[in-house]
């Protein structure tokens, strides 16, 4: 059998051209002037068969280097955590798996109540007051935040710290660009936001302040001292947080914080090379009327029975385009649906051991380094990530690292150009005492 699926006969094509008043397709596109038309042949490989193709894909696919088959100290935004063999079932049903937009409450209350566990989760973790149904990733929902504080102070400046992940930088100064907002950004010392620099450079004409916790070195910034700093200017202090640290670290809404974003990819979403995500979004109370996207509501109908629904839906699909909060016009739902299982099968208990291991593995594996004569370079509280001076060049190392099946961290030369052969390295609970063992030989060999 050459083909699986044969979506249109010759017969089928002829009927409908027919249908449409033409003899042949070419003539579908005769106002296209001749001059303009490719005439060539595609550079592609001929069409093979069902079976040869899927031979060469396969032997293709298996020159990648999966996250089963090697050991992985890489993350700068990207983990590779435990997922609860739940996840996939649930997500796999075909009522959360082929649903859309749950425009109809009447019939779309399941997903709606798994985007309101979501949301509820995610206030229990980042200590805020209301969350939204989830956003397209971290950087988005970072680059939202820090456009609604311009819009809710009518300022026109942000100061961004440049321990914040490049990626997620780099998209707060294209919103910016588009809402004509001036980005300045803070630098770090220490491998923290520089605090005496965040004093000079703060006014009264700074619409927010952005730092991440633990930060793109795996630091954990001193959130209450920025804190204060940001409010006696009457800015607003907007953090981007990896919700598994906060199983471990005090909440930001504890510390102070009017905005939380950040990534829900640590809980149940796979790598798979860089996404899709699910960005998260949590405000305090008074900016509710702010938040971008969807919320999800909990209400009761006319018999008093629970029930859920979409509300405060502050996007220029539902509301004046003037007074829209953004134009972003979907959720992950599938993806926050998956964090939320994620979640719901730890528990809050295992969310908190995990988040401890990962603390105890990275603090074991920077301990077993510099014992080898590996030097790691800031000092002071990490989560899951720290970084470390390369003995030789980074690619020499990572090359080495990856012929014993191991994928070495991220280079940092490649973002910030004073840490050439510099690599940013991730410990998760996933890695064994074998696998950081095997790791830190090679570093170690690579240094003598």
């Amino acid at each position: 059998m050459k083909h699986r699926y044969l979506p249109m006969t010759e017969q089928d094509k002829k009927e409908m051209l027919s249908d449409i008043g033409v003899s042949t397709v070419d003539e579908l596109f005769h106002d296209i002037p001749e001059s303009v038309r490719f005439k060539g042949e595609y550079k592609i490989k001929p069409a093979k068969s069902e079976s040869s193709l899927l031979k060469e894909l396969t032997r293709l696919a298996a020159k990648n280097a999966d996250l089963k088959s090697y050991a992985s100290f890489l993350g700068a935004g990207v983990y590779d955590h435990y997922t609860p063999i739940i996840v996939d079932h649930v997500i796999s049903r075909s009522e959360f798996y082929t649903a859309y937009t749950p425009y109809q409450p009447e019939i779309s209350q399941g997903e709606l109540q798994a985007i309101f566990e979501f949301q509820t989760m995610i206030c229990e973790l980042t200590g805020m007051d209301v969350a939204n149904s989830s956003m397209y990733d971290g950087g988005t929902a970072l680059a939202e935040a820090a456009m609604l504080s311009t819009g809710q102070t009518r300022r026109k400046k942000i100061l961004l710290s440049s321990a914040v992940h490049p990626e997620s930088r780099d998209v707060i100064n294209t919103y910016a660009k588009g809402h004509y907002v001036d980005v300045i950004e803070v630098p770090y010392k220490d491998g923290i936001t520089d605090t005496a620099a965040l004093k000079e450079l703060i006014s009264e004409d700074i619409a927010g302040v952005v730092v991440q916790y633990p930060n793109f070195f795996g630091r954990v910034e001193p959130l209450k001292e920025i804190e204060e700093i940001v409010h006696a200017h009457k800015a607003m202090f907007i953090v981007s947080s990896n919700p598994l640290a906060l199983g471990a670290l005090t909440p930001p809404g504890k510390l102070g914080a009017d905005i939380v974003a950040g990534d829900a990819q640590v809980f149940g979403i796979p790598a798979a090379f860089g996404g899709p995500h699910c960005g998260y979004f949590a405000v305090t109370n008074k900016l509710v009327r702010k938040v971008p996207g969807r919320l999800v509501g909990q209400t009761v109908d006319d018999n008093g029975k629970r029930g859920f629904v979409l509300t405060l839906q502050a996007r220029e699909q539902h509301i004046r385009r003037d007074k829209a909060t953004s134009n972003i016009c979907s959720n992950q739902a599938l993806n926050a649906l998956a964090a939320s299982v994620a979640m719901t099968a730890l528990g809050k208990t295992g969310v908190k051991e995990m988040a401890i291991r990962n603390i105890q593995k990275a603090h074991y594996a920077k301990k077993s380094l510099q014992e080898k004569g590996i030097e790691a370079v800031f000092d002071g509280p990490t989560f899951n990530e720290f970084v470390i001076k390369l003995p030789a060049a980074y690619k020499t190392v990572n090359d080495r690292l990856f012929q014993k099946d191991i994928i070495g961290g991220f280079d940092l030369g490649r973002v910030y150009p004073e840490l050439e052969d510099h690599m940013l390295v991730a410990v998760t609970e996933l890695r064994t005492k074998d696998e950081i063992d095997a790791f830190v030989q090679e570093l170690g060999d690579s240094h003598e």
